[in-house]
């Protein structure tokens, strides 16, 4: 018998098909690193999301697991190097939430450049300030975009409907350009672009891509949106490019440390000045959670799986 560990919340058609399809359930949607080892030893598949680093130690106990689904993208908690010796296949479903995220992103854009947020915290103490909130059109603007998977295709594809020119860069893509959207470098996108959004996984080598040499670079003082990985941006560089004028502003949907009470007096104050400014608009990691997307990314799952 097919055995699945769920390890978080998911959409119920999940549980549904897969116990419609004869496999021992075991929901967790809680569950805690050391309960994971506990667990994860008779179960041939394995549920994750972002939640609960599935490394060497994990996968030495999962003696029986075959595949490993995340919901989502982004895989870099999960060790797949040591799964692809033990011959377990690991499953994203970067799919499922493109479009919760490209909307988002552009929400995003269209909120800083419209002072929305600002505005809106101003006539809440009474002020109504039109002049000083008068916005700025993304219509024919020049969007940059650092990473062309699903994410970045995706709010490109939304960026169109806006007349924007696309650059759009990604070290290991290539001939993925066409009308509207210009295949272009990072030093391209950093000369040129109004609005600059990244969209590439966490790793070695794009941790802190966005630093102080990036911000050093912009010429056309971009507004800066993160909603892929907090540790692609170097806080303290993004402060400096907030202070030193480089960007106009800055959307995040993530951050270094989301653990917001694991944080020191230092990344206190660095998340204190970040929050008090009108310019900055900060989501909690948000951007591909929407309704549809929490549905799509179990659909996408299942039919990787073969199950749907």
């Amino acid at each position: 018998m097919q055995k699945v560990l769920i390890t978080a919340p998911v959409h119920e058609i999940l549980l549904q098909t897969f116990k419609a399809k004869g496999f021992d359930v075991l929901y967790e949607p809680a569950l805690e690193y050391g309960d994971l080892k506990k667990l994860v030893g008779d179960r041939t598949g394995l549920v994750v999301t972002t939640r609960l680093k599935i490394d060497k130690a994990i996968l030495d106990q999962a003696k029986q697991l075959q595949w490993i689904g995340r919901l989502g993208s982004g895989m870099e908690l999960i060790d797949e190097a040591c799964a692809k010796e033990k011959g377990i296949q690991c499953i994203s479903t970067p799919e499922g939430n493109r479009n919760a995220v490209a909307e988002h992103v552009l929400a995003l854009v269209l909120n800083l450049y419209n002072h929305i947020s600002r505005s809106y915290d101003e006539v809440k103490k009474g002020q109504w300030r039109r002049v000083e909130n008068r916005g700025t059109e993304l219509s024919g603007k020049t969007v940059g975009i650092v990473g062309y998977g699903n994410n970045g295709a995706a709010f490109a594809r939304l960026a169109q409907a806006f007349n924007c020119t696309v650059l759009a860069y990604d070290k290991y893509k290539w001939n993925f350009g066409g009308g509207p959207i210009k295949e272009a470098s990072l030093e391209q996108i950093c000369r040129y672009a109004d609005v600059i959004s990244f969209h590439v996984p966490l790793t070695a080598e794009t941790y802190h891509m966005a630093d102080a040499d990036f911000f050093g670079a912009l010429q056309q003082r971009p507004l800066f949106i993160n909603a892929c990985r907090g540790p692609v941006t170097d806080t303290a560089a993004l402060i400096e490019a907030l202070k030193n004028n480089q960007v106009s502003g800055a959307g995040l949907d993530v951050l270094e440390n989301e653990k917001l009470a694991s944080y020191n007096e230092a990344k206190k104050a660095q998340l204190a000045f970040l929050t008090a400014q009108s310019n900055v608009i900060i989501t909690p990691h948000i951007a591909g959670y929407s309704a549809e997307a929490y549905r799509k990314m179990a659909e996408v799952l299942l039919q990787k799986l073969h199950l749907l």
